[in-house]
């Protein structure tokens, strides 16, 4: 193996991957977290002097606001960058920290074990945020400026800490369009100003990969082989079944299998009884998920039939085939 091959194989076992995003991309991240670090030292500069303090004010900044302020500003369309995830991250954390402190004193374990449980919980409550994890171990090794202010931590700082960066994270990146945040506005605005993409299936290849990548010019949380991994998988689990479903069936839930803007989930609401004449085989179905979101609509059964590639359930949160779960 030559040394231009050994230095592929370090890098890809440490994990440096290309970085598809602009210079200027990369520079307004950077803008913004330097907006959202000043913004919080700002505020909290006037909390401390207006506020009857009986800790010193250099815990009024919490240190895990700067990892918070990475992932808001360089990865702001990222599910651990959502509000949920932020706000929840952080103030769980610290909730179960400051009870662990409570009851069960300072030492390795209960530090250990206020992280170990902050992921728990978090994993559980879906707002893995994992500066939350650091907000957890700063409170059981702080000392005895955060050990005095007890459960008032969870507002005052750390609350006003979370308002004020969420704030600013939301007035920086709408100044740009590809920016919005939450991602939700984002997608949004690519749904009304888009135009649906052809049906027309095509094989994707690596090098469409690189240049969608690039296009959306914002950080991926995925390595472009993961990215692969995750299609090739998805791929594999369509060709288990390719077929539309035996009957439409009222009460019961249908996914038309599509990918993006163009997937939609229905629930047949009411359906024409049996036996009836093919020209009044009416159904009313409501869309749960996706294209025409929460919308209610009448068809023919063989309209819908058509459309209906699967009948899907909720389950873990996800829309999974009923013939998954019946195996």
């Amino acid at each position: 193996m030559d040394l231009q091959s050994l230095l592929y194989e370090f890098k890809q076992l440490v994990g440096i991957s290309a970085n598809t995003t602009s210079h200027n991309e990369k520079l307004i991240s950077a803008l913004g977290g330097t907006l959202g670090i000043a913004g919080i030292m700002w505020v909290m500069h006037f909390v401390a002097q207006a506020h009857v303090l009986t800790t010193q004010s250099s815990v009024m900044i919490i240190a895990s606001m700067g990892a918070s302020a990475v992932l808001l500003f360089a990865v702001p369309h990222g599910a651990l960058s959502q509000p949920w995830a932020v706000v929840g991250g952080h103030l769980i954390s610290a909730l179960l920290a400051i009870t662990s402190v409570k009851y069960l004193g300072h030492g390795p374990w209960i530090a250990a074990f206020a992280v170990g449980g902050s992921i728990g919980v978090m994993y559980y409550l879906r707002c893995i945020h994992p500066p939350g994890g650091a907000t957890a171990l700063t409170i059981v090794i702080g000392g005895a400026d955060i050990d005095a202010l007890g459960y008032q931590f969870l507002w005052m700082p750390l609350g006003i800490n979370i308002v004020v960066i969420i704030a600013i994270t939301l007035l920086f990146n709408g100044l740009f369009s590809w920016r919005r945040y939450p991602v939700h506005l984002a997608h949004k605005l690519k749904r009304a100003v888009g135009t649906p993409s052809n049906e027309r299936e095509h094989e994707l290849t690596q090098e469409d990969f690189a240049a969608a990548m690039q296009k959306l010019d914002s950080y991926v949380d995925i390595t472009p082989d993961g990215l692969t991994d995750l299609l090739e998988l998805a791929k594999k689990h369509a060709e288990k079944n390719i077929t539309h479903p035996e009957s439409i069936i009222a009460g019961r839930i249908y996914s038309n299998g599509k990918l993006g803007r163009l997937w939609s989930i229905r629930q047949v609401v009411d359906a024409a009884p049996v036996n009836t004449h093919a020209s009044k085989d009416k159904v009313i179905y409501k869309v749960l998920a996706g294209h025409g979101g929460y919308e209610t609509h009448m068809c023919l059964r063989s309209e819908f039939h058509k459309w209906a590639r699967f009948e899907v359930e909720k389950y873990n949160q996800q829309w999974v085939k009923v013939e998954e779960q019946k195996a």
